[in-house]
């Protein structure tokens, strides 16, 4: 059954004249070189490369270019958009795209939690978006002033995904419009980026962008690791961890105080968690001084059960004869390591639990051997093989791009969810709708409920809550994700009034809105 699209929903074609009242266009068919060469005041930094404006996320591989490769066109202003886009990897058409906008993408929720509120503020105004148009260009310095202009430029441009930036001084449109302008990054949220791809050296069930449930645990862990060290240790509350739609996630830090640190700031947070370092398969990557720091020694703690779990259970990652001479070369004392050796040739398929458990074992049997460096050892090793592998790099900058929440991955069409932290252990990637399945259960209820009327208007009571249609999203998988969404923003618009209180600022008066409208 074909998806429904509203005509009048259908974005318009070549509709690139068209002046935005408050955000001005800027001048069309920008290139790369354009855009580089003519913004010395795009950040506090002077120039930038291009690559390094973009995430380096699960994106960035061969079913979709990324976004520093010499093809992707750059722009600042909409070229005329193709009539009909081919399928990308997913077998995703622009026609799916554009039904999933009008129907399922949470716009107002999304345009709240960028906001900090309902009255349209500088934190949207000046924000930028990059949207990934269908003929795979790239419109940069995108803004949008209210929720009405976001939905109809993204109803209009229909994207395959579009990417969040930092808010500016300015408009980002401006920069070109308004000659001189100072147009400098002034706040982002805190943002850090997980990719199952850096787990590879310690995974035997899956590699490159292929997952699987048992290897997802090293996801869990990272989530559980950082965002205990952000929560205990920095005092942030508000943290959005998203699913990238094939094989990471990512975290998505809103406190005002976290969306205002600076560069050298945020540099030392991701400093602070990244232990595990250098890309020496062969050599040791984590050093640590003793006694072990609070948030390492929190680490280890969390981490030894799914160390036992999922290292040496389901990777089962010693098994083979080059990972267990990487264990051996990791252990200090040589006399240990050469008596686990004979005894791991004489039983060959020894399992990594066993082997584990020998280096115990073999330690009480060797005279003068230091156990405690031992000990110190094997805590170092459990870090190694499980603690968080971030892409420290986009946590550092502010101008860094990162992939929206709830858009489509192009190349599994799954849509990018939040993750429930309270729930961590019970997500599963691979049970993530996909953007047709969703369409698809829209049908189905629908085809269910033929001529399901609309409530009928009633005078409320006191303390009612009037009926309503029920919204697409909810004739679907994505209920529960939108549901945590908007739950998780509605706290963080709370704190954000409770805040300008505390600093004595007024907060300005909002309209009435009616939540039923959230699409």
């Amino acid at each position: 059954m074909p998806h429904s699209v509203s005509s009048n929903d259908s974005a318009p074609h070549n509709n690139d004249e068209e002046i935005l009242p408050d955000a001005p266009s800027a001048p069309e068919n920008e290139s790369v070189t354009d855009e580089q060469k003519g913004q010395p005041n795009q950040n506090a930094e002077g120039n930038v490369k291009l690559e390094d404006l973009f995430a380096n996320d699960d994106d960035d591989d061969d079913e979709f270019p990324a976004s520093s490769a010499p093809d992707v066109k750059m722009a600042s202003s909409p070229p005329p958009i193709p009539a009909a886009a081919p399928k990308g990897p997913s077998g995703i058409d622009a026609e799916t795209m554009l039904a999933f906008y009008q129907r399922l993408f949470p716009f107002r929720t999304m345009f709240q939690w960028l906001n900090h509120g309902i009255v349209p503020s500088p934190d949207m105004i000046n924000r930028e978006f990059a949207v990934f148009l269908q003929n795979e260009a790239v419109l940069r310095y995108q803004s949008y002033a209210t929720v009405d202009l976001f939905r109809k430029e993204v109803l209009r441009l229909n994207p395959t995904r579009f990417e969040i930036g930092p808010v500016y001084t300015t408009n980002p449109r401006d920069r070109k419009s308004r000659p001189g302008i100072q147009m400098k990054p002034i706040a982002k949220e805190l943002v850090f980026d997980i990719d199952m791809t850096d787990y590879d050296d310690v995974r035997t069930c899956c590699s490159g962008a292929q997952i699987c449930q048992k290897c997802w645990a090293f996801i869990t862990m990272a989530i559980k690791v950082i965002d205990g060290a952000l929560r205990e240790d920095f005092g942030f509350e508000h943290i959005l961890w998203v699913y990238s739609g094939r094989r990471g996630a990512h975290a998505w830090v809103g406190d005002l105080k976290a969306r205002q640190l600076p560069d050298d700031r945020r540099k030392a947070i991701a400093g602070y968690l990244e232990i595990v370092k250098g890309n020496d398969k062969s050599g040791k990557r984590v050093n640590l001084k003793r006694p072990l720091h609070p948030h390492i020694a929190r680490s280890v703690k969390i981490l030894e059960p799914h160390f036992n779990q999922t290292t040496l259970i389901d990777q089962d990652v010693f098994v083979g004869e080059q990972q267990a001479e990487r264990l051996l070369s990791l252990i200090p004392d040589k006399k240990l390591s050469d008596a686990l050796r004979r005894k791991w040739d004489s039983m060959p398929d020894r399992s990594s639990a066993n082997k584990w458990n020998d280096i115990v074992t073999l330690a009480q049997t060797v005279p003068g051997l230091d156990t405690k460096a031992v000990t110190d050892a094997r805590y170092d090793i459990v870090l190694e093989y499980t603690y968080p592998r971030l892409d420290a790099e986009v946590s550092k900058k502010m101008i860094h791009l990162l992939k929206s929440p709830f858009v489509v991955h192009p190349g599994t069409g799954r849509i990018c969810v939040p993750i429930d932290g309270r729930a961590i252990e019970e997500f599963n990637p691979l049970a993530v709708p996909t953007v047709t399945e969703l369409l698809n259960e829209i049908d189905e209820y629908d085809a269910k409920n033929p001529g399901e009327p609309a409530p009928e208007p009633e005078i409320p009571t006191e303390g009612s809550v009037p009926d309503r249609k029920m919204q697409d999203y909810e004739k679907t998988r994505l209920k529960p994700y939108v549901d945590y969404f908007r739950s998780f923003v509605a706290n963080l618009m709370k704190d954000e009034r409770s805040g300008k209180r505390e600093r004595g600022e007024e907060p300005a008066k909002a309209t009435t809105t009616n939540d039923a409208m959230e699409f």
